[in-house]
């Protein structure tokens, strides 16, 4: 007689966000921003070209302060490549709309695991880790809210699945995606963030855990800070002041234009 088996859940690609400082809105506010998100993941998903699976999301449902939903795999190179700027461009247009009341900012987390139609199991629990990772509220607490209003973080398996496939959709560049080590309670994997619009390369990264942290050897003694040169107390206000080494290393200092001169 054959084994017997079990076919593996359909594989969905998870898509989950949530509002920066809901708990600090009335509760006025807090249904308007429940009552905004799902319109503006939709305008952001018409504009990335997947509505039609959009419609066919499963298992929906507002999370209080967000939303999160399932969709086919295939949209997967969108979600990456699009979706992200299509939302910052919905939550502009939303600002410039109502310039009376707070920004709206989203956090956005990206997943894909078999799930069934309830969406239960493992890769709905790390798409909500992967969403409340420190890193995130980071970003979004040191950014302007009238320019930054969307920050999003993809699993290591999203990102080698759209990248390394060549599917990518939109002008978006890997480099665009920042690795970092995600850590919140037991929950510790790689993942990569993204901030629509925004140059890497011009970032502080101390507020990223980064992925070899445990492999990197023990940080050697700092070196003794060097001693700067002695100089002339600052000028009066309207002076101008500058500091030359002459023979031997002796210093002159000049002002020019400070009062009683």
């Amino acid at each position: 007689m054959l084994p017997s088996w079990e076919p593996l859940w359909p594989y969905r690609a998870v898509l989950a966000v949530d509002a920066r400082n809901f708990s600090a809105l009335d509760s006025k506010g807090m249904q308007q921003v429940n009552a905004d998100i799902p319109p503006l993941l939709a305008q952001a998903l018409s504009a990335s070209n997947v509505s039609a699976h959009w419609e066919r999301r499963t298992f929906g449902q507002h999370t209080g302060d967000g939303y999160v939903a399932g969709m086919d795999p295939e949209v997967l190179p969108a979600l990456v490549g699009c979706f992200p700027d299509a939302l910052r461009t919905a939550l502009a247009r939303r600002r410039a709309e109502a310039p009376a009341g707070p920004p709206l900012q989203l956090r956005v987390s990206i997943h894909i695991g078999p799930l069934p139609n309830s969406g239960l199991g493992v890769p709905m629990v790390h798409t909500h880790r992967l969403l409340d990772d420190d890193a995130l509220r980071s970003v979004l607490n040191r950014a302007n809210p009238e320019i930054t209003n969307t920050v999003v973080i993809i699993s290591q398996r999203v990102y080698e699945d759209v990248f390394e496939s060549g599917c990518l959709n939109g002008d978006v560049l890997p480099s665009q995606y920042t690795r970092h080590l995600a850590k919140v309670k037991k929950f510790q994997q790689p993942a990569w963030i993204h901030i629509p619009g925004f140059d890497w390369r011009l970032a502080n990264p101390d507020i990223f855990e980064p992925v070899d942290a445990a492999e990197e050897a023990v940080a050697q003694p700092e070196a003794p800070a060097p001693v700067a040169p002695a100089r002339a107390a600052d000028p009066v206000p309207g002076t101008v002041n500058f500091s030359h080494y002459g023979k031997d290393g002796i210093q002159a200092v000049n002002n020019y234009g400070g009062r009683g001169q």
